[in-house]
């Protein structure tokens, strides 16, 4: 009888979830609150807005928590066998491919805006600019600062991980936890020195197409260095616990995969929204525009 139950493939079929359905009505509240909030919609006299998105935020993080330690679980007790991990690999590269194209909005919006600051179709957009890029009265940041320094960071950041990965797969745990906890603290640093360098701009997110472009690209670059320092950090209580050897460590390997995806992203900021934008090569883009 035993034997008629045992597995006879490779692939991991999973048990009955309550996860999907409650993570989707968790979202459904979610994006139902944002609207509330945002609209400023009232029920009976009452804003409910915030209660609602605030439901909605509890059940999206509790439901992302439980169906995560369900994957763990799974792949303690051997579910994940190669086939398994290749196909999660796969989904992973989809993950991020997604997450690409979502970057390559916010760079098209700028760019879009910046090389075409006085676009004969786009009137308002000339009123807004004065014709060039920066914008009139916009001061932008000076990129051999602060930004040089978080560039500095991540990049150090970059090679901690890559250690970390690298003394996993020779199973040196000391190394691991070692990479890993400085990675979580370059990572926290910087989200600190964005935080002070967003309290020192001299430009507001509202009333300005520069301002917009801005904090839009690099406030959700830095949401997605948060979100990789959890992740980074889970994995080093994974590790203090004993998950993860040499040939099986999938979620650390995610991990490390996101980090440098934000590494890179990084740059491409850099490169283009603090360097190219500050002043020399948008001020001749613009010149030619004219």
């Amino acid at each position: 009888m035993a034997d008629a139950h045992a597995k006879h493939h490779d692939y991991h079929l999973v048990n009955p979830s309550p996860w999907p359905i409650i993570g989707a009505t968790s979202a459904l509240t979610l994006a139902i609150g944002a609207v509330m909030s945002m609209k400023g919609l009232a029920i009976g006299g009452m804003k409910l807005g915030p209660f609602v998105l605030g439901v909605g935020a509890i059940g999206v993080l509790y439901v992302m928590f439980a169906w995560w330690s369900d994957v763990i679980k799974e792949a303690n007790t051997g579910d994940h066998t190669r086939v398994v991990q290749l196909h999660h690999r796969y989904g992973m590269i989809m993950f991020i491919a997604s997450e690409v194209m979502f970057f390559v909005a916010w760079f098209w919006a700028f760019f879009d805006a910046s090389l075409f600051p006085n676009e004969i179709h786009q009137y308002t957009r000339a009123e807004f600019t004065g014709g060039h890029w920066p914008p009139k009265g916009i001061v932008p940041f000076d990129p051999w600062h602060l930004p040089l320094l978080n560039t500095l960071i991540l990049l150090t950041s970059g090679t901690t991980v890559t250690w970390a990965h690298h003394a996993l797969l020779e199973n040196d745990r000391e190394s691991v936890k070692w990479g890993l906890w400085l990675t979580i603290a370059l990572g926290a640093l910087f989200t600190c020195v964005q935080a002070y360098e967003y309290s020192h701009a001299s430009f507001a997110f509202k009333g300005s197409i520069y301002g917009a472009t801005f904090f839009m690209a690099t406030g959700f670059h830095g949401a997605h260095v948060l979100i990789g320092t959890i992740f980074l950090a889970v994995c080093l209580l994974r590790v203090y616990k004993g998950d993860f050897t040499p040939k099986q460590h999938l979620g650390f390997e995610f991990a490390a995969w996101y980090w440098h995806f934000v590494d890179v992203v990084w740059l491409f900021l850099f490169a283009c929204i603090y360097v190219w934008a500050s002043g020399g090569g948008a001020a001749a883009s613009a010149a030619g525009a004219h």
